[in-house]
């Protein structure tokens, strides 16, 4: 029984206030006319035609990316860049992005293969589910059939192969060629090309001529032929690196038959180099120049180079400028410039920081991964991420990442199909990400099972 002074209360209450309480009839609607009492808690996707990634977080919904369909119109550039430390997806989410690319009929990826395990790269599995057999540069295969790659191909321009002679011997030296230097190399390379015609020329080719320069080319210069010969030593002493030292092997040859630069996916194992030596970005710079001049054609295809470990790249000041170049040259003919990097301090306060902060301009979308705190902080303001952004990229757990594409930013889960899953996780990825959390498990299966689907709808405009 309630308390005689409370009844009278609420009495005198209502008596001078009007009933406090009053009791509303239910009311009937749509979905689409309640969904307007919630505030909207994501920004507008990229659009529905692409490469699916997997769910836009705050909102669920699906998160369509592809550089192709959006260049001209929302990126100005189809470079992208992938920052986060290790296991927390960023392997993934590239096999994944490229094997649902290649459903595509004109895509065409190359990737550069720097890490490793049980003696072939990470990229293996695939290559073998797609046919392919990767290019395996191994200095300890020298005298065997192992891989080469010429320099000096006929099928790269004289003017291609003198540039990529300046390069390797800028990175091995670590300073830029002199005026005397760089003339004794010119000379060795054009007496090459002029008089070697029944077969490739090659590196030993070059470096007899440095050794052994011809009268005739002191005489052009009306200079001794002992200052030829002194000017071009130290050149020598670094090609001959490549000829008969620990890189020998591999670039000291014709070109190996049967390379076949038409293939869907091309895939470079440099797992079996040293990445911490200086034979790491030589074989960057290599690699960077026979494929501008060997695979990149006018014939409408879309091309995806995908560099992982790029800090090798953009961290040598010879070869940003080398690969800056290739970026310029290669977005006029349908190329997407992909460099995966575990921290961008590793490149920004690097010795390239001029080239570094270029390549990053030219990178129009940027994936951040988790980083701690501090690294988080500086990522933020090297690339210019709104405050909410950076604040919680310490806070991402594996497979989420935040998405900036050309200012348009989001946080992205990515999902990943039964199919793809065996060919993405390797044993070190699985020990490394959450792929085994019971908790996420069921919702990635749910929400994969719907991206197979659209993979495996011909008409469908996802892919």
């Amino acid at each position: 029984m309630r308390d005689p002074l409370s009844v009278l209360t609420e009495a005198f209450t209502s008596f001078l206030f009007g009933k406090v309480e009053t009791t509303r009839l239910p009311v009937r609607t749509s979905t689409g006319q309640a969904q307007a009492v919630y505030l909207p808690t994501a920004a507008p996707g990229l659009g529905d035609s692409g490469v699916i990634i997997g769910r836009e977080v705050y909102s669920g919904k699906g998160y369509i990316y592809d550089p192709f369909q959006l260049y001209g119109q929302q990126l100005p550039a189809p470079h992208w860049l992938v920052l986060g430390e290790s296991g927390n997806g960023k392997s993934a989410l590239e096999k994944t992005y490229v094997l649902r690319q290649l459903r595509f009929r004109d895509r065409q990826v190359v990737v550069l293969d720097a890490q490793g395990e049980d003696g072939v790269g990470e990229w293996n599995l695939i290559a073998q589910e797609l046919g392919i057999t990767p290019i395996r540069l191994d200095p300890t295969v020298a005298n065997d059939d192992g891989i080469r790659l010429n320099p000096l191909d006929p099928s790269i321009t004289t003017t291609g192969q003198l540039a990529l002679l300046r390069t390797i011997i800028e990175v091995a030296m670590g300073h830029g060629l002199d005026e005397r230097s760089g003339f004794a190399l010119k000379v060795a390379h054009a007496y090459v090309n002029e008089h070697i015609t029944d077969r490739q020329p090659l590196l030993t080719d070059i470096v007899e001529q440095l050794r052994h320069p011809e009268a005739e080319s002191a005489e052009a210069m009306n200079v001794d032929i002992d200052d030829v010969r002194a000017w071009g030593l130290d050149v020598a002493l670094v090609l001959d690196r490549l000829v008969d030292g620990d890189l020998r092997g591999m670039f000291d040859g014709p070109t190996t038959v049967g390379i076949d630069l038409d293939a869907p996916l091309i895939v470079f194992d440099l797992s079996h180099i040293d990445r911490n030596s200086i034979a790491m970005p030589i074989l960057m710079a290599i690699v960077g120049v026979w494929l501008e001049h060997t695979w990149i054609r006018p014939d409408r295809k879309k091309r995806i180079f995908l560099v992982e470990e790029a800090w090798h790249i953009i961290n040598s000041p010879f070869v940003a400028q080398l690969f800056q170049r290739l970026l310029k040259f290669g977005r006029r003919l349908g190329l997407s410039f992909v460099a995966v990097v575990h921290h961008l301090s590793d490149v920004v306060d690097g010795a390239a920081a001029k080239e570094a902060a270029a390549i990053l301009k030219m990178a129009s979308t940027r994936t951040i991964y988790a980083q701690k705190a501090d690294e988080a902080r500086n990522t933020g303001r090297v690339l210019g991420l709104p405050r909410w952004a950076v604040e919680i990229i310490p806070t991402l757990t594996p497979g989420i990442a935040v998405w900036d594409v050309n200012g348009n930013v989001q946080v992205v889960k990515h999902l990943i199909t039964e199919r793809e899953r065996p060919l993405v996780y390797t044993d070190r990825a699985m020990t490394e990400s959450s792929v085994n959390d019971p908790e996420l498990e069921w919702e990635t299966e749910q929400r994969a099972i719907l991206i197979e689907q659209q993979m495996n709808d011909p008409q469908s405009t996802v892919a």
